[in-house]
Formats: C-alpha cells, sequence, structure tokens
C-alpha cells in the first residue's frame, strides 16, 4: 500500500485548512426507513450471478458473500443478501475510523489541519494503514473508536466491532461489520447527519480504484463515485454510493456493498483478489442496469 510522508504529531497543534466544497448532490425525501430485506427482480438476479460465479469456481465453497443496493433517493432497500451478517471489514473500516475521528473533532477535542487532513486523504484514497493507525492512536485506541460508534452511532453500527489497529503487513482479520452497517453510515452520510459530512464525502470521492465503477462498463462515465474498498487474503469488498445522471430529471444515488470473505488466507493472493473484484463489478453492473430500467438512467 502507499504510504505518506512524515507528516507531524499531534492534530490538536495544526491550523484549520482552507473551506472546501464537494459537488452539489441531490437529497433524499421523507423520513429514514428502516434497511428492509430486498424483494425485487434485482435480488434475484444477484442471487442467480453468485450461483453462477461458484460453478465457474470464481466464487469457492469455502467463501461467504453479502450484497447491498439500498435507493437513496426513494430510500427503498433492492437487494439483501446476507445483510446483517458481520463480516471482516479489512479496510472498509477506515471510514469508521474517520467518523469516530470526525466526531470528536465537533466536540473540539482535535483541530482538522492541514496535517490530519494530509493523513485522511492518505487514509481513505491510498488505503494508507501507517496514517489508519495514526488516527487509531490519536483518538485512543480500537476501544476508543467502538465506544465512540455504541455511544452516538449506535443506531447505524449493529453489527459492528471494531477490536484491533491495522496488523502489519495488513493482516487484519478481527474488525467486522455487516453490509447493512455500512449502508446505514453511507445514508446517514448523504443526508448531512455526521459530522463533517461534507469532508468525509469530499475524502471518499478522491479518484481512486474501486469495485463498483472502475472497469464495470454498464456504469457510464460521469457518475460520481463516494467509496471505501477493503483487500486482504481473506477478504475482497467494496463499500459506496454511485450517483447516476438520469435521462430527465436529477441524479439518482444509491449505495451498494459487495463482500467476498473466506476464513483462510489465499496463496495467489494477486489473482484471487482480481476474480473476486470481477464478481462484485458484476453484481454493481445488474445493479445499474435495474435501476436503468425503473429509474431512466441514462
Amino acid at each position: 500500500l502507499d504510504e505518506p510522508s512524515a507528516l507531524g504529531v499531534a492534530v490538536a497543534a495544526v491550523a484549520e485548512p482552507a473551506p472546501r466544497t464537494v459537488p452539489p448532490l441531490p437529497m433524499p425525501p421523507g423520513p429514514v426507513r428502516p434497511i428492509g430485506a430486498g424483494d425485487t427482480k434485482l435480488e434475484a438476479d444477484v442471487e442467480a450471478w453468485i450461483k453462477e460465479q461458484r460453478a465457474l469456481g470464481k466464487v469457492s465453497s469455502a467463501e461467504v458473500t453479502s450484497w447491498l443496493v439500498h435507493d437513496l433517493e426513494s430510500d427503498e432497500t433492492l437487494c439483501a443478501i446476507n445483510a446483517d451478517e458481520p463480516r471482516q471489514a479489512a479496510s472498509m473500516v477506515k471510514p469508521l475510523v474517520m467518523l469516530a475521528f470526525f466526531h470528536e473533532v465537533k466536540r473540539e477535542r482535535f483541530i482538522y489541519g492541514p496535517e490530519s487532513t494530509a493523513r485522511f486523504e492518505a487514509m481513505i484514497q491510498r488505503s494508507s494503514n501507517s496514517a489508519t493507525n495514526w488516527a487509531f492512536d490519536q483518538i485512543g485506541g480500537p476501544a476508543a473508536v467502538q465506544r465512540i460508534l455504541d455511544e452516538h452511532y449506535g443506531d447505524l453500527f449493529v453489527n459492528t466491532s471494531i477490536v484491533e489497529r491495522i496488523a502489519d503487513g495488513g493482516k487484519t482479520y478481527r474488525n467486522k461489520a455487516s453490509a447493512a452497517d455500512y449502508v446505514r453510515y453511507l445514508r446517514a452520510l448523504w443526508r448531512d447527519e455526521l459530522p463533517e459530512s461534507a469532508e468525509q464525502k469530499r475524502l471518499l470521492n478522491l479518484p481512486g480504484r474501486d469495485r463498483v465503477y472502475s472497469d464495470v462498463p454498464a456504469v457510464p462515465s460521469g457518475t460520481l463515485v463516494y467509496d471505501k474498498t477493503g483487500s486482504t487474503a481473506r477478504l475482497c469488498g467494496d463499500m459506496g454510493i454511485l450517483v447516476v445522471p438520469r435521462v430527465a430529471g436529477p441524479a439518482v444515488p444509491y449505495a451498494i456493498v459487495g463482500i467476498i470473505q473466506r476464513n483462510t488466507s489465499v496463496s495467489s493472493y494477486g489473482s484471487w483478489i482480481s476474480a473476486r473484484g470481477d464478481v462484485i463489478r458484476g453484481v454493481s453492473g445488474l445493479a445499474y442496469a435495474y435501476l436503468k430500467a425503473t429509474k431512466g438512467l441514462v
């Protein structure tokens, strides 16, 4: 993984950065609904796709999966497969660490200045493990992050357990969260209900390769992407929001999460992570096709 250069010490000692903005985004109408079970053609299509990938050996019998697609415009769950099962978080834990940090910024324990901005850009855009551990240390460690999530965001993180920093070599397998937890976080972020929501969106929108837009031929160029991938020798995942233009009317935002997990490490990491990433891309293509047919996407 790319690592940041030496960036200084305590965040409380640095100055405020210049204000930033993110692209204007349509907001969902009405009250928040619970994340429900999907019961649509999309869910059937995803189930058929995963069954086909298993038959082809691209998802093995030793691997479990979770999938969730949630329309943020209508606030409707379109597909939910094993969505409440806690899975290894890998680097998808990093936005949750970011949320805990910004919670402390909101209560004025920290100042979010240029030094910490650089750390968070490294953590989210380049998935820097050292920058993540720096953030863990500032907050007070994994237990402190978990306590913040439990006490202040317990309605979002129902099946989340953060118990370790990023281990040497990125071999981090004990932190867990469910697909539904990620979508509840993304939905609250989309609604600007979280501390520093605009900055969190900016960080998640920084350019980078992902598994829900990059190399997904169906998803059109110009789609906005707010995401974080997770990759270890035991997990391949992505969680994020896609904002896709519509032929007529405002763009359509939807959250998508795909997770493929195994309990033992693979010997050929590169080929394994590439193949599983393509499985997630296939589900993203199905989600786009469903929404194109039902909501008039470009």
